[in-house]
């Protein structure tokens, strides 16, 4: 395993800056997952350290020495394809073993080295099979197989399950984070799955147009967002946003008004904020509960879609003060259905408050505190 340090890494292709100084220390033993919509510069970072790119400016080291000149084998990585990239003429055996014998590896070491993988991936039955006879699932375990026995410093995963299906997927997410425990060995991976990303890491980077807008662990991450995109991209559903003023401002609790709302209070230090300054609120849809107040006297939500998924239900409800609708996630079943009028809460300390920017204000978590909250009011 080795440590893996950029340091003010650009990309450029031509006039387009794809990567933009790009600071990450990424520890012995991590397992860092970049994650971002599709253009925001994962894969092209990936490709950066594995040495398929070259760097524009700045310095990459791995395992304490500087790679921006050193060709791709000599870097000590080994590199998984989302296209798996195994040789349809060879059989699985001959795929895994191909770098050593390119390395010159004796053959006794080769064999041991296959087969002690090949054992430890379920391989051993297909080890005379041609790619053309494995499934999707038993491809990606060859493709992973065949950098393991390379031994390499650092794994680089490019969006290795995209092309399979869901329950495959499953499967081998469960196998490579197995694989990351019984190895211990240095690894990035790239997605644009973020169910993937929070499984997986034992650190995310989230990127967007070639910066990285946040590092931190998955549940870090989720609870304390360092800015609008982090929190919308994080969590599935994704977070629900209300735009507001700031009335009032304080170390522990900020007082703000909805756009077209009432107030309400959130937990939350502005003391570097002003009144009148414009923030956006944001809760995630776990997070709001229903009231116990009369809707129709009260003037509460009407909600417009109800999607029973058995386990838990998601229900939509539109307002002025969102583009997109804001949706509300309840554990189990429900009577509830589209057309009914609920008055809804948001717990204090779960809300989120950015400003005008979308940078977060820092927050103080002080206790259940629930405010009620009529988001459709005038």
């Amino acid at each position: 395993m080795a440590e893996v340090v950029l340091n003010k890494v650009n990309k450029k292709f031509g006039k387009v800056h794809v990567t933009k100084d790009v600071d990450l220390h990424i520890n012995k033993g991590d397992f860092v997952v970049f994650v971002g919509p599709s253009g925001c510069g994962k894969s092209t970072l990936l490709r950066l350290i594995a040495g398929l790119e070259d760097i524009t400016e700045g310095v990459l080291s791995i395992d304490g020495e500087v790679c921006n000149d050193l060709p791709p084998p000599e870097r000590g990585i080994g590199m998984v394809f989302q296209s798996y990239a195994l040789y349809p003429h060879m059989t699985v055996y001959e795929n895994m073993a191909f770098g050593l014998q390119l390395a010159k590896t004796d053959a006794n070491a080769v064999k041991d080295k296959v087969m002690g993988v090949a054992k430890a991936l379920q391989l051993e039955p297909l080890l005379e099979r041609k790619p053309k006879e494995l499934s999707g699932g038993q491809r990606q375990r060859v493709a992973i197989g065949r950098a393991i026995v390379r031994e390499p410093k650092v794994f680089l995963f490019d969006e290795p399950l995209s092309n399979l299906d869901a329950s495959l997927r499953v499967q081998m997410r469960m196998e490579i984070a197995r694989l990351h425990e019984r190895l211990g060995a240095t690894m990035i991976y790239v997605t644009h799955d973020q169910v993937e990303a929070m499984t997986l890491a034992t650190k995310i980077v989230v990127l967007d147009a070639g910066r990285v807008e946040q590092v931190g662990s998955p549940l870090e991450l989720y609870n304390h967002p360092a800015n609008t995109f982090v929190a919308g991209f994080i969590g599935s559903p994704k977070m629900n946003f209300l735009t507001a003023d700031i009335v009032e401002t304080g170390e522990i609790t900020t007082r703000v008004k909805i756009h077209r709302g009432q107030e309400i209070v959130v937990s939350a230090d502005t003391r570097n904020a002003k009144v009148g300054d414009p923030a956006v609120i944001g809760i995630r849809p776990e997070h709001i509960q229903f009231g116990e107040k009369d809707a129709i006297k009260e003037g509460g939500v009407e909600l417009s879609v109800v999607e029973q998924l058995g386990n838990e239900c998601l229900m939509y409800f539109s307002t002025p003060q969102s583009n997109e609708p804001v949706v509300i996630r309840v554990e189990g079943q429900t009577t509830i259905k589209a057309g009914d009028k609920r008055c809804i809460e948001f717990p204090a300390d779960y809300c989120h408050l950015f400003d005008k920017d979308g940078k977060a204000y820092p927050r103080s978590v002080v206790g259940e505190t629930k405010l009620s909250l009529v988001v459709g009011g005038d």
